[in-house]
């Protein structure tokens, strides 16, 4: 099964570093920003932006999992991180999947 096809579980563990290494190779575009999975979507236009901003707090609530949001005009800033285990979970990156299946 792919990430973007998992849920996200209530209870989750910290990843190690190796892990997260090994999963980020799953989320093409995203990268690793201290303790936080880090991605910079690009739009043509406000509408374009605002509507991957709605798509995204969809799959957000869905999966009861949130990022932080940077919106400007024509871009998104997305950070995850698992405020439970003070850095990254699986969940961060079952996120970062689902957001790029929105084939933004």
């Amino acid at each position: 099964m792919s990430l973007a096809q998992e849920n996200c579980p209530a209870v989750v563990d910290p990843l190690t570093d190796a892990q997260a290494q090994a999963l980020l190779a799953e989320v093409p575009g995203w990268s690793l920003e201290g303790a936080k999975l880090v991605r910079t979507f690009r739009f043509a236009n406000y509408y374009e932006t605002l509507a991957f901003v709605n798509a995204s707090a969809f799959i957000s609530h869905q999966v009861d999992h949130h990022p932080e949001l940077h919106v400007t005009y024509n871009t998104v800033k997305v950070a995850y991180d698992t405020h439970s285990v003070n850095g990254l979970s699986r969940n961060d990156f079952v996120c970062a999947a689902k957001l790029n299946a929105l084939g933004a």
